[in-house]
């Protein structure tokens, strides 16, 4: 996934579309969102949703730290940023905070760690269900009217391109589940390529607006520093709050990286739909650097958790 999004920025960077093209381009990348969704709906087992949230002291205050507590986080380093960077980069901070946990690479390191992995999948299944409904209208919410929208028009994007196909998804579990489940390795790479093109897209919209004369040397400061703040934020505090509930080690780990890790796989997407290519680009720069770093550290964190022989 990290040489897969390098290499979108990289292509976005040497061929950015741009011109008659922007409007086809928008179009395939909507369409790889809803492609991505789909998927999303067909791989979640209802079953397996449905009774994880029956673990109620590890999933709601889970959820009240990502959609609370991390949303908080960037809303401080978006406003802490006004007048040293430029206001689109400032707003993906907050952009940043309200976005869901990753599906894959949390369970994926809940496991290594020695966490609840099928809490982990339950968690992070929930987490991404609710960002649908919640990621837009928070982001709306805090970023104020002024700052970002979110009227009739962008709930209708929301709807048809990541709502709907997901519930299809899930009314279609058991004609095409069986499908899904048999091409794995199929269905992944359609599901990061999805991400790609949204990358790709989004990215080209900030290279066409010469990001990199928008930004100057305290706005790339800023963005290493909120990035760094907010990984220490998200990691420390997921494991205070989980400890401070009184969670088993397990389900602790498994609450630290749902909860501080952020999804590329919805940001990505979301960007495309809520904001015109030319700020797209920008907005996400602070989530592609969040989630390179995130994938980054979460080894070296997985194996002090769970150290070999323990």
């Amino acid at each position: 996934m990290v040489r897969l999004l390098a290499l979108a920025i990289g292509l976005a960077l040497l061929m950015p579309v741009h011109g008659g093209w922007r409007d086809a381009a928008q179009f395939v990348a909507n369409a790889a969102v809803f492609l991505l969704f789909f998927l999303n709906g067909l791989r979640l087992p209802r079953h397996e949703v449905l009774a994880g949230m029956g673990n109620h002291r590890l999933l709601w205050p889970l959820v009240g730290w990502v959609y609370g507590a991390m949303a908080l986080g960037g809303w401080l380093v978006w406003q802490g940023g006004q007048g040293w960077m430029p206001p689109l980069l400032a707003l993906g901070f907050l952009y940043l905070g309200c976005l869901p946990s990753t599906v894959q690479s949390a369970t994926a390191y809940s496991s290594l760690a020695g966490g609840n992995v099928a809490a982990s999948v339950v968690a992070a299944a929930l987490l991404n269900i609710l960002g649908v409904f919640l990621t837009a209208p928070l982001f709306s919410l805090l970023a104020g009217s002024g700052a970002a929208s979110f009227d009739a028009s962008g709930l209708l994007k929301v709807v048809t391109i990541l709502l709907i196909p997901f519930l299809l998804g899930q009314a279609l579990q058991g004609r095409l589940g069986g499908w899904v489940a048999g091409n794995r390795q199929l269905v992944t790479r359609m599901d990061r390529s999805s991400i790609a093109i949204a990358v790709y897209v989004a990215f080209s919209g900030a290279v066409e607006q010469r990001f990199w004369e928008r930004i100057d040397l305290a706005g790339w400061g800023w963005l290493l520093g909120g990035t760094a703040l907010l990984l220490v934020f998200g990691h420390l505090g997921a494991w205070l709050v989980a400890g401070s509930i009184r969670l088993d080690r397990p389900s602790r780990i498994t609450f630290l990286f749902a909860g501080a890790q952020k999804s590329i796989a919805m940001g990505a997407p979301l960007a495309t739909v809520l904001f015109p290519p030319a700020a797209a680009g920008i907005v996400l720069l602070p989530i592609l650097l969040y989630h390179l770093v995130q994938l980054v550290i979460a080894a070296p964190i997985a194996a002090r958790l769970n150290p070999p022989g323990a």
